[in-house]
């Protein structure tokens, strides 16, 4: 299970059409295979900061998404609304904690 958490810093004017195109690919992403779980966040103390966290099932479970035409158009809208460039982490967990 891979752990998959991107920063993205938006134009603020350009934040609204961000949320727009999250929100109209966030259930084809989900269906994606391989895809357990997607959810975004608002930085607390940046509005204009947001993360997504998804779990995959595998690294090329992932990597499949991110050469897919799905994730191709999407990520090129994405890209225009950026204030910095985005920062990606992939984790893997280390310890379960009970």
């Amino acid at each position: 299970m891979i752990t998959r958490i991107v920063r993205m810093s938006f134009i603020p004017e350009k934040k609204d059409d961000f949320l727009e195109i999250f929100h109209g690919a966030k259930n084809q992403i989900r269906a994606m295979e391989g895809c357990q779980y997607l959810s975004l966040h608002r930085d607390y103390h940046h509005i204009n900061v947001y993360y997504t966290l998804s779990e995959w099932d595998s690294q090329e479970a992932l990597d499949q998404y991110r050469h897919s035409e799905l994730f191709k158009t999407t990520w090129e809208a994405t890209k225009k609304c950026f204030h910095e460039k985005a920062q990606a982490y992939s984790l893997k967990k280390e310890v379960e904690l009970s």
